[in-house]
């Protein structure tokens, strides 16, 4: 009888932790509910293990400060044709002595949401002396630095760059440290191992326009190898960044994902 109300009562318990909210589930749990990537979704690293994968939005070094929601593993995940496309483009580069470096790929909903609600902040510019020196924060929406979409969250986008090989170590960020602008010139910008296009990756400036007139010489020439070299594999670049890039067509041209950037995600 003592056993029954023993049960009866962890029963009761249960029952209303439940109800208020209070109770959790376990993570297998947790890991069964989240959104799957739709099988036309693949790591890159499967299709090219070759290829840089230098994710930035799984550090703190990016214009929030901060690991971005969403990026659970620092993997490039694509739709299986992008991905295919930057396997061609990286076999024309490799016989040039350079490797493809990808920043960024598919992007989460969670985590523009994250960017669009750091940007509503207006107290927080700890990263403002690198990526957007000269953009005062409350235009980041007007400007078009900051969007509630991006074309990455529907799985064919993808942020890169080239390195000359033999590739270079990048070394780790440390959080602190002292930031220089990403439009200074190389040698003092962050010590990032791609060739120099002139700006850093995601500097928030006129500067990064691919086709912007002051950037010229060998800045310029690495530019157009990145961008002629994806346009003959069928990728679009966008005119404002020069490292942002879409694959045509897109297999989900209307749709924008949330799924985590994770092994685990992939079907």
């Amino acid at each position: 009888m003592r056993r029954l109300a023993t049960a009866l009562s962890a029963l009761t318990l249960t029952t209303v932790a439940l109800l208020a909210g209070t109770a959790t589930a376990p993570p297998a749990a947790r890991a069964a509910s989240e959104p799957k990537a739709p099988e036309e979704f693949v790591a890159l690293r499967a299709v090219d293990p070759t290829i840089i994968q230098e994710m930035r939005y799984t550090t703190a070094h990016n214009f929030v400060g901060e690991r971005i929601d969403g990026y659970r593993q620092p993997l490039c995940i694509l739709t299986r044709p992008a991905a295919r496309a930057l396997h061609e483009a990286q076999r024309k580069l490799l016989r040039q002595g350079y490797s493809l470096k990808v920043y960024d790929c598919y992007r989460p909903q969670r985590a523009v949401d994250h960017f669009v609600r750091w940007a509503k902040d207006l107290g927080d510019e700890r990263m403002k002396p690198e990526f957007y020196p000269h953009v005062d924060k409350s235009r980041l929406f007007a400007d078009g630095y900051i969007a509630e979409k991006s074309g990455h969250s529907r799985g064919s986008t993808v942020d890169l760059t080239v390195v000359r090989l033999p590739a270079k170590k990048t070394r780790p960020y440390v959080p602190g440290e002292t930031l220089v602008p990403c439009y200074a010139p190389q040698s003092e910008r962050f010590p990032d191992n791609s060739a120099d296009m002139g700006t850093g990756f995601d500097c928030f400036d006129t500067l990064s326009h691919t086709e912007d007139p002051r950037i010229r010489g060998t800045q310029r020439a690495n530019r157009q190898l990145l961008k002629n070299t994806l346009a003959d594999v069928g990728f679009v670049n966008l005119p404002e960044e020069w490292w942002h890039f879409t694959h045509k067509p897109e297999l989900f041209p209307d749709t924008y994902f949330d799924f985590p950037v994770s092994v685990r995600s992939l079907t």
